[in-house]
């Protein structure tokens, strides 16, 4: 009966026993499952445990976890009355919960968090009185807690958070005196908060945050002595005091954020020794910090603002504490010493601060505009308007040419950053508990719908609390204020990453705008898809404030942990009045202004007739001429932006030969500088280059259409006359090859060349699988990546790059790469898929790995190809001996993790190669490396002279391709009707910058 019902279960779920672990031979209670194993300790994945007797065997424990299930949950569950554990989480289970789980009466722990699932609650959960344990937060049910899971009177754990309900917490709830851990924030509960949670007296753990609650916090709460974690914000309706935490001395995290708290700080507060982090910002506290606050061993992270705290900072500060939040009181006073300590964020903004300028160099810069009245400009604006490209690069709007200016400056929990020019600037308060974010940024490579700037919205600011984006030194009047947003984390249905919900306030100028503002919902339900709110502001105290609040509301960890909070893509403020001011920062110095020449003459207005039919004259010519030239971006569907060849000649100082950077496929690279500072590498076509006009044209067109941060960014093009150039982001640490094979003084560590290689399958596999178009590198090798000043990686020349139909398993085209790096059936006949990228990058990895080239005919013989010695390493059970003996210390399970990707990536057979989504995910860890492979046939084929080359064949190769290739050769071959394979000492496609 079991067995039949888990079968049908796996069945209607898409799912399979695994023979490897457990149902050997096809007995399901077999191997693991009837083991020591224990469930909670094991990667596999699904897994049942079972319970056997001398004639029967019961299934008794089922996990399902995070296997991207679709569907419904099918009756025959309720059949397996044995179970005493479900885990069902990070599925998209949907439907309702049946009644018929009243049947599982054993039941100890269940779990469905995570989920799809709808309708009411069913009240047989209350029959099952076994429970230890219940989560089903995290789904979309409706209506209210049953009163009946007031009979779970052994229940410890209790997780309904984001799970839907609403209404009052039942009283029958008072039963439950066995609770350690209740969470409940964002749900629509509402009344007062219950008295009877006070008698709860083994509770270690409450949240409720961002709930419909009224009324004060309960004084019976001060019967909680057990408390460790008091997470309690948003009431509305009520005034509370923090009286009731005098005898809470276990507490390690207390967060009663925006409660309407009013009186003074415990005098008592330095008893609190295991607290390390306390929040108690955005109510009404008033009188002084006391000295013992700021001298707790274990305190960490302090958020006070928003109150009405007045007086000095406290004159001492224990060295743990580095994240103080004091913005918005009312502190006053000079600055004690320990401002200056390093690794300090101290927010500040909106005090009354005295700025000394002895103490003022230790503070970020700008700070004195930051204080309450923003002064800076304060009756004298300079300014009136102002665009931000919230948490990322400056970026030129490819619509209206706009320039956003950067905001990628990193923020932390308690932080500011005004820009050198006093136009704006942006305050930052509160930490992602779940999920440290260094940069309180977010990214996607995706692309997004609705708009022409896709780049703008694949890198947002985020919080974890309060964001402040401020407009210093404007002109009074009413401004038009745009607000852009796109939801790049939570991920489309159908995927439990999908079940995310972000929500947050806006304000503007202090007013409430926007409660409750989901950037998916105002999308349509969909991420990825750019959302633009319009609002109107007055500025008549020359500055704008616009507040994104986090008010507790939406998912906390969906699809990962710290995903909530304000996220913001760009801002623009524009007058909607006639302005007055200048609109450009202050100089340092003033230029003299020159009067005005008067007494024009009739010679001067003959010479300006003559000259202005001449300019006429050559406007017409080059018009004409320029008709010509943008026949080549026809058909270019992103079209990039257009420099002039004048531009690029004074960037380059005339392409200086001191500023040439190399000699690519296309001619050779300068460095240059344009107007704005930007540094760039501009690629020259050179007449003699075997890459022809079409081809520059086609790269443009690839490149405009891709943007991901593995992927050296397009800036714009030249096309005058028969002068072809691109022009690239500049990317200081030069080439992948270079820093490992040449003579260098960067430092490549291991966690450095893991990163390495995870950014490059990431760019790859956006190439294949998440662009727009199905993009084909063609020629992935060390050389054609690129470090930027993080070393980071980027992959560069996309001159190769080869785009085909979704339609369509391969095409048969003119081959293009680099022997070494070229797959068999690529080099041979000429089979072009995605897979032959993936080949690529295997020996990429392998080479990040071992520090040396695919090849070496310095080294003995059975190394000279650095694919066979992987092989014999690997055979042998010594693969770890592959990594470069310059790393002084590696992790030697990423190094075995790398090289098996690595492996799987250079078979023979592209249909056993992973897509670069997997092999993402295998070098991340989140799924295993797959152990079935074999050595590839051709390694003991016939090999070619050593040399380095480029490739080109417009025809397919004989059936015997393979016993004619090596990937431990980079000979450079040209296959044509008329010509046979040459040898070359000198590479023809070159190292491009």
């Amino acid at each position: 009966m079991a067995v039949s019902a888990l079968n049908s279960i796996f069945s209607k779920w898409g799912l399979s026993a695994p023979s490897n672990q457990w149902n050997v031979s096809g007995e399901l209670c077999s191997g693991a499952a009837i083991d020591t194993t224990r469930i909670v300790d094991t990667n596999y994945n699904p897994f049942i445990k079972c319970k056997c007797d001398a004639t029967t065997c019961h299934i008794d424990q089922l996990k399902v976890y995070s296997l991207s299930v679709v569907g419904g949950i099918p009756d025959e569950l309720w059949t397996l009355t044995y179970l005493y554990n479900i885990d069902l989480r990070q599925n998209y289970l949907t439907g309702t919960l049946s009644p018929s789980i009243g049947n599982l009466t054993l039941l100890k722990y269940l779990s469905v968090g995570m989920n799809s699932l709808s309708g009411q609650v069913p009240k047989e959960l209350g029959q099952l009185t076994e429970l230890r344990s219940l989560s089903f937060d995290m789904n979309n049910f409706s209506g209210s807690l049953p009163s009946e899971l007031g009979n779970l009177r052994k229940l410890e754990q209790l997780y309904i958070d984001s799970s839907g309900v609403s209404g009052p917490i039942p009283s029958t709830f008072s039963s439950l005196q066995n609770l350690h851990i209740m969470w409940a924030s964002d749900t629509d509960l509402t009344g007062s908060i219950p008295e009877f949670i006070g008698n709860w007296s083994n509770l270690k753990s409450l949240r409720f945050q961002g709930n419909s609650f009224g009324g004060a916090i309960p004084s019976s709460f001060s019967k909680l002595t057990l408390m460790e974690n008091l997470r309690i914000s948003d009431l509305s309706n009520g005034s509370s005091s923090l009286a009731f935490l005098k005898d809470m001395k276990s507490l390690n995290v207390l967060i009663l954020k925006n409660n309407n708290i009013s009186g003074f700080i415990p005098s008592n507060i330095g008893d609190y020794r295991s607290l390390s982090e306390l929040d108690l910002s955005f109510n009404n506290l008033t009188g002084q910090i006391p000295d013992s606050l700021f001298n707790l061993s274990s305190l960490s992270y302090l958020f006070l603002g928003n109150n009405k705290l007045t007086g000095p900072l406290p004159a001492q500060k224990s060295t743990s504490l580095l994240n103080v939040d004091l913005s918005y009181n009312e502190l006053s006073g000079r600055f004690p010493s320990w401002i200056s300590q390093q690794d300090l964020q101290l927010n500040l903004v909106a005090n009354n601060f005295t700025i000394e300028s002895s103490n003022n160099r230790v503070l970020p810069s700008g700070f004195s505009c930051l204080q309450r009245n923003f002064p800076c400009y304060r009756n004298s604006p300079i300014y009136y308007n102002l665009s931000i490209k919230c948490g990322g690069p400056q970026i030129t709007s490819r619509i209206n040419q706009i320039v956003y200016e950067r905001d990628n400056e990193a923020l932390g929990p308690a932080t500011y950053y005004v820009t050198g020019t006093k136009r704006w600037a942006v305050s930052n308060v509160g930490r992602f508990a779940e999920n440290n974010n260094a940069l309180y940024t977010s990214t996607s490579s995706s692309q997004i719908a609705d708009t022409l700037d896709s780049e703008l919205f694949q890198t947002a600011r985020i919080s974890a609390g309060s964001l402040r984006y401020y407009g210093l030194g404007l002109e009074n009047g009413n401004y038009n204020v745009s607000l852009q947003f796109a939801e790049i984390s939570i991920l489309n249905p159908t995927n439990w990453g999908s079940v995310g919900r972000r929500v947050f306030d806006i304000y503007i100028q202090g007013n409430l705008v926007w409660k409750d503002f989901d950037i998916r919902k105002e999308a349509g339900g969909t991420s990825f898809q750019a959302v633009q709110k319009e609002f109107k502001a007055q500025v008549s105290e020359n500055y704008l404030e616009i507040h994104l609040f986090w008010a507790g509301k939406g998912t906390c960890c969906v699809p990962e942990p710290g995903t909530y909070g304000p996220s913001i893509s760009a801002i623009i403020a524009t007058p909607d009045f006639i302005p007055t001011v200048s609109n450009k920062p202050p100089t340092s110095s003033k230029k003299s202004k020159t009067g005005l020449i008067v007494g024009i003459s009739v010679p001067v207005g003959v010479i300006c007739f003559l000259s202005a039919f001449a300019l006429c004259c050559f406007v017409h010519r080059k018009r004409r001429a320029r008709q010509n030239e943008d026949e080549e971006l026809l058909g270019i569907e992103a079209r990039p932006y257009t420099f002039s060849y004048a531009e690029l000649k004074a960037a380059t100082e005339d392409f200086n030969p001191a500023n040439k950077l190399g000699e690519g496929g296309f001619g050779p690279v300068f460095k240059g500088t344009l107007n704005d500072g930007r540094l760039i590498a501009v690629k020259q076509l050179s007449v003699a280059s075997h890459q022809g006009k079409r081809q520059f044209v086609a790269e443009i067109a690839t490149i405009s259409s891709v943007q991901h941060r593995n992927l050296v960014k397009l800036y714009g093009c030249c096309i005058e006359g028969e002068k072809r150039l691109l022009v690239y982001e500049y990317l200081e640490n030069k080439s992948l090859d270079q820093a490992l094979f040449g003579k260098t003084n960067l430092c490549l560590n291991w966690p450095i060349r893991f990163n390495i290689c995870l950014g490059v399958a990431r760019g790859l596999a956006y190439l294949h699988e998440e662009s727009r178009l199905r993009i084909v590198h063609r020629d992935v090798k060390a050389s054609n990546i690129l470090l930027d000043s993080d070393l980071n990686s980027k992959i560069s020349d996309f001159g190769l790059a080869k785009l085909y139909d979704d339609k369509k398993t391969h095409i048969s085209t003119r081959v293009a790469g680099t022997i070494g790096y070229l797959a068999p059936e690529y080099a041979m006949r000429g089979q072009l898929t995605e897979k032959a990228d993936v080949y690529g990058f295997g020996v990429v990895a392998l080479e990040i790995v071992s520090g040396r080239r695919n090849s070496d005919s310095s080294l003995e013989e059975e190394k000279t190809c650095l694919l066979e010695w992987a092989w014999h390493l690997h055979e042998s059970n010594h693969a770890v001996e592959l990594a470069d003996a310059n790393l002084s210390e590696f992790n030697e399970e990423e190094v075995k993790r790398v090289i098996g990707v690595a492996l799987l990536c250079t078979q023979t057979s592209p249909q056993l190669r992973p897509s670069m989504s997997r092999a993402v995910a295998m070098l991340s860890g989140d799924i295993e490396v797959s152990s079935d492979i074999s050595r590839p046939g051709y390694l003991t084929d016939w090999k070619l002279d050593e040399g380095t080359g480029f490739i080109t064949t417009d025809t397919p190769a004989s059936k015997d391709e393979y016993s004619h290739y090596s990937s431990c050769t980079n000979t450079g071959i040209a296959t044509d009707p008329d010509l046979k394979p040459i040898n070359t000492t000198r590479p023809m496609l070159q190292e491009d910058y």
